[in-house]
C-alpha cells in the first residue's frame, strides 16, 4: 500500500466521519440557536432550557438520517474491505 493510497483512505475517512456527525452537529447548532434567541428576547436566563429541545432534535434527526448514515458506512467499509482485498 503506498503512501497515496494511505492518504486517500484517510481522507474518505473524514468525509464519511463529516457525513455521520453533521446533521445531529447542525440540529443541535440550529436548535441552539434559537432557544438562545428565545432566552435572549424574553430574558428567562435558565440553563436547563436548553437540554431538553437539543436531545429531542437530535434524537430525532438521528432517527430520520439514519438509513442514510448506515448507508454511507457500508459504502465506505466495503470499499475499504475491496482495497484490502485488493492489495493483498
Amino acid at each position: 500500500m503506498t503512501e497515496a493510497e494511505l492518504i486517500e483512505i484517510a481522507r474518505d475517512g473524514m468525509v464519511v466521519m463529516l457525513k455521520m456527525a453533521g446533521p445531529a452537529l447542525i440540529a443541535g447548532l440550529a436548535i441552539g440557536l434559537v432557544i438562545s434567541l428565545f432566552q435572549a428576547v424574553t430574558q428567562i436566563q435558565e440553563q436547563t432550557l436548553t437540554f431538553v429541545p437539543k436531545v429531542l432534535a437530535i434524537f430525532l434527526v438521528l432517527l430520520l438520517f439514519l438509513p442514510y448514515m448506515i448507508h454511507t458506512l457500508t459504502d465506505f467499509t466495503r470499499g475499504l474491505m475491496d482495497r484490502m482485498v485488493a492489495g493483498g
